[in-house]
């Protein structure tokens, strides 16, 4: 009998399970160690997941701090990159070609300015960006040694510019971030509604026992809800019908999307769809996590048809 067999498909590992098992750890393991050490202690759920998306998008280290994390004031947490991660980050880059420094220094050899020079082997020129110190420079124990410091900055930025490099940060910016205020106006209270005048006294409804209000579903009372006209102050619905957003269930929701895509058209168009730029305005960090899971499809599909 010559029926051919088909190998089981290897099981997709979630994301905690994919971590812990790149570490060699069990996925409560890394999941305790990562919160104690990396700032994720008082993470919720949701936050903690984004935390480590990011770390995978760009295959860093939480174990060694090449990613860690501040709590933002009011909530949240900002994704913190070390100067380990981000020359981890542009030397692992397939299109990186190497980077040089300039040192400007005026009068009395006073530092005013280091420039880097980041090279791509898919481009002709440099990408050239200058930090000046007067604009960078912290009162802060590291900012001693003025000149390293100041070439992190010039090498960190070259490598956003260079390679799009986003949703991530460096310890002084997080800090900035993490120290900021959330400026944003509060929603002004819902004014009062007019009072609803009496019915005339021939369109009176019938007077209703205190047992017979309806506190239900409409549809659960034996009411069409189409037809339904709700008394005033009458909530419809259950608190069911009113749950939060959860930005993990829709990237998972998102993810599974695209895992049923075999083309890139098609990745494009559940993209448009579920549209997270616009779901996350404002939010760097997990349009960073979107734009991860979207080029690891695009990634898988490539590979599948042999264009890796």
């Amino acid at each position: 009998m010559n029926a051919v067999t088909k190998a089981e498909p290897q099981q997709k590992l979630m994301l905690l399970e994919y971590m812990a098992d790149k570490y060699g750890l069990r996925p409560q393991e890394f999941a305790d160690t990562v919160r104690k050490t990396c700032g994720l202690a008082t993470a919720s759920p949701e936050e903690f997941a984004a935390f480590i998306m990011v770390a995978r998008e760009y295959d860093l280290n939480p174990l060694l701090r090449e990613i860690f994390a501040f709590p933002k004031r009011g909530g949240g947490i900002v994704p913190i990159v070390s100067i380990d991660g981000w020359v981890n980050l542009v030397n692992s880059h397939p299109a990186c070609d190497g980077f040089e420094f300039d040192v400007e220094h005026g009068e009395n050899s006073d530092l005013v300015a280091i420039t880097c020079r980041m090279y791509r082997k898919d481009r002709n020129r440099p990408v050239v960006v200058t930090e000046y110190y007067d604009e960078c420079k912290r009162d802060t124990e590291p900012w001693k040694m003025k000149h390293r410091m100041l070439r992190h900055k010039a090498m960190i930025q070259a490598a956003r510019y260079a390679f799009g490099f986003s949703g991530i940060y460096d310890e002084d910016e997080g800090a900035k971030i993490a120290e900021m205020k959330d400026v944003t106006p509060p929603q002004p209270p819902a004014p009062p509604k007019p009072p609803v005048p009496p019915a005339p006294q021939s369109e009176a409804k019938p007077e209703v026992e205190d047992a017979e209000i309806i506190t239900e579903d409409p549809v659960a009372d034996g009411i069409d809800a189409d037809e339904h006209d709700p008394e005033p102050g009458e909530i419809l619905g259950t608190s069911a019908d009113r749950t939060e957003f959860n930005p993990t269930a829709f990237f998972e929701e998102m993810e599974t999307s695209f895992a049923a895509e075999t083309t890139v058209e098609g990745v494009e168009e559940r993209w448009n769809e579920f549209d997270p730029m616009a779901q996350f305005d404002g939010d760097d960090t997990n349009q960073g996590i979107a734009k991860a899971i979207k080029n690891q499809r695009l990634q898988e599909i490539k590979r599948a048809n042999g264009n890796g």
